[in-house]
């Protein structure tokens, strides 16, 4: 549904961040302009432009909505540490892989390319991005001393690693690269088998 049909006086910053996330989704970054998006609103360009200045600035803000989505979806899977780390990354991979070819444009602004080199991401994003990882790597930190067995580990790198094996492992389905979402899950599953038994141990990381 066009923004048009369900804007309202005083929402319209948002009315503009859900049509373009729309667009984007039917068409690409590319096709996405100022003009064209506030001829789908149903305001002046004038309008639009007094809340982001620029195409770049509306990215980041679907960026940010990203990640907050992001957190919504896999946020409530970083609180308690699991007493099977295997199966708790298996399905964590599986969730985290669903919600990026499920938001594929919107992942996109979020981790690549139209941002992060050509682009110039906002403060607001940048530090978003940093806390959603930041709570990850907190995570990865209690698992890995939770049992004793990680204390020679550095956490971070290994949020790092994790963290990038999913996104690589999604940048691979998300480009075509890999068609058959079955053998992304199967990748997934390695993973984590292989994670813990780099560790020795049938438990956590």
């Amino acid at each position: 549904m066009s923004a048009k049909k369900s804007y309202h006086h005083g929402d319209l910053r948002q009315s503009l961040i859900n049509e373009a996330t729309r667009m984007i989704a039917g068409s690409g970054v590319e096709k996405l302009s100022m003009r064209g998006l506030a001829e789908s609103v149903g305001v002046s360009r004038t309008a639009a432009y007094h809340h982001f200045k620029d195409k770049n600035e509306l990215l980041c803000a679907i960026a940010e909505q990203g990640f907050n989505h992001w957190y919504q979806v896999l946020g409530s899977r970083l609180r308690e540490v699991p007493d099977d780390f295997e199966a708790w990354f298996r399905e964590f991979s599986h969730a985290y892989i669903d919600f990026a070819q499920n938001h594929a444009e919107q992942y996109d602004l979020m981790f690549g390319r139209p941002i992060w080199k050509n682009g110039q991401p906002t403060d607001a994003l940048r530090t978003i991005s940093f806390e959603t990882f930041q709570h990850y790597a907190n995570f990865v930190k209690q698992c890995l001393s939770s049992d004793g067995f990680g204390q020679d580990q550095d956490a971070l790198r290994v949020a790092q690693v994790t963290w990038g094996s999913l996104h690589g492992l999604s940048r691979l389905l998300i480009d075509g690269v890999y068609l058959d979402k079955a053998s992304i899950n199967s990748m997934c599953d390695t993973a984590a088998r292989l994670l813990v038994q780099s560790r020795g141990v049938s438990g956590l990381l």
